[in-house]
């Protein structure tokens, strides 16, 4: 237990992101009409448009200066890509991006005008990490995971920290799983201030590697054909980081899936009810609460993070109509 990130850890990435990262609002969902409240995380309103900032700023503004200096690699599907592009832009430092080529083109788009040098590969987990770490090795880049990393998990942590700040009286919170930073740190700051509050992971019932792996007590891999399936390209990862799995056993109290036809409805639910605009991905934590109420624990008030809201314009038409 003593290699999971620690409050104080947590509260330290906070103090580097102070003026950097948005301290996101919780937005009230309307007219639950069953005596509980909503309130949704809206991380959506970063300035990359999704949490990601938090662990990558948090996280390349502690390298040493001369190693900073030299450059950062990373591998992502777009929201991490992008959050490593933007911090390295505000730091005056080299970015290359390992990227699948099936990541979204506003995402892309985004990396790009952000200075960064792209790479593209297959969309497969092993595709990604090899050709990151051949970069590292070759040009003495810094690797920044991207969710397999204790400084990772304490900026997404800030997240969590924030949302018992502001409704100390939370009895719910539903994080969205991919390689399980976010609900790793999520989770460790919640329990650390409120340890009756319940973490709830949620997950693509056509990626979900994570709920699988709970079960099983062991990191359980998924294809990248399997999870491929599902609009939530954010959410495509294969299998849990080995960190972030030690968090989710400590710190989560339980996995809820939610099929495609429940993650549009709620991106347009959030759009049109709230004013927020999800990206599949960002959509799920909403989603489990909407559609899935019998499944999570009991409480009067739940918060969902709305992890991200880079979704491609096309897709978003298509999901309103």
């Amino acid at each position: 237990m003593s290699d999971l990130v620690s409050l104080q850890e947590i509260e330290h990435a906070a103090e580097r992101l102070a003026g950097v990262a948005v301290r996101t609002p919780l937005v009230p969902f309307p007219g639950t009409g069953d005596g509980t409240a909503l309130l949704v995380k809206a991380e959506s309103l970063q300035p990359i448009g999704a949490f990601k900032l938090r662990g990558a700023y948090a996280t390349i503004s502690s390298l040493p200066e001369e190693q900073r200096e030299r450059g950062v690699v990373t591998h992502s599907s777009g929201n991490h890509a992008q959050a490593v592009a933007y911090t390295a832009r505000a730091l005056g430092i080299p970015a290359v991006l390992v990227m699948p080529h099936t990541t979204p083109g506003v995402k892309v788009d985004a990396c790009i005008a952000l200075g960064a040098e792209i790479v593209y590969v297959e969309p497969t987990a092993e595709a990604r990490e090899e050709t990151a770490a051949k970069l590292a090795a070759a040009h003495g880049f810094t690797l920044v995971p991207p969710y397999d990393d204790a400084r990772i998990i304490a900026g997404q942590g800030t997240a969590g920290l924030e949302i018992v700040q502001d409704r100390p009286d939370v009895d719910v919170v539903l994080v969205p799983v991919s390689g399980g930073g976010l609900i790793s740190g999520v989770a460790a700051a919640v329990k650390a201030l409120r340890p009756e509050a319940k973490v709830i992971g949620v997950e693509p019932e056509l990626a979900a590697d994570a709920r699988d792996s709970m079960r099983e007590g062991r990191p359980v891999t998924w294809d990248a054909e399997k999870t491929g399936r599902t609009i939530a390209d954010a959410l495509r990862v294969q299998r849990v980081g080995d960190l972030p799995f030690a968090h989710m056993r400590a710190h989560v109290d339980g996995m809820v899936t939610v099929t495609e036809d429940e993650i549009r409805a709620t991106m347009r639910r959030l759009a049109r009810e709230a004013r927020l605009i999800a990206e599949p991905a960002g959509a799920v934590a909403t989603a489990a609460y909407l559609y899935h109420r019998a499944e999570l624990p009991a409480g009067a008030t739940y918060v969902s993070v709305l992890s991200g809201g880079n979704v491609d314009p096309a897709l978003f038409l298509d999901v309103l109509r």
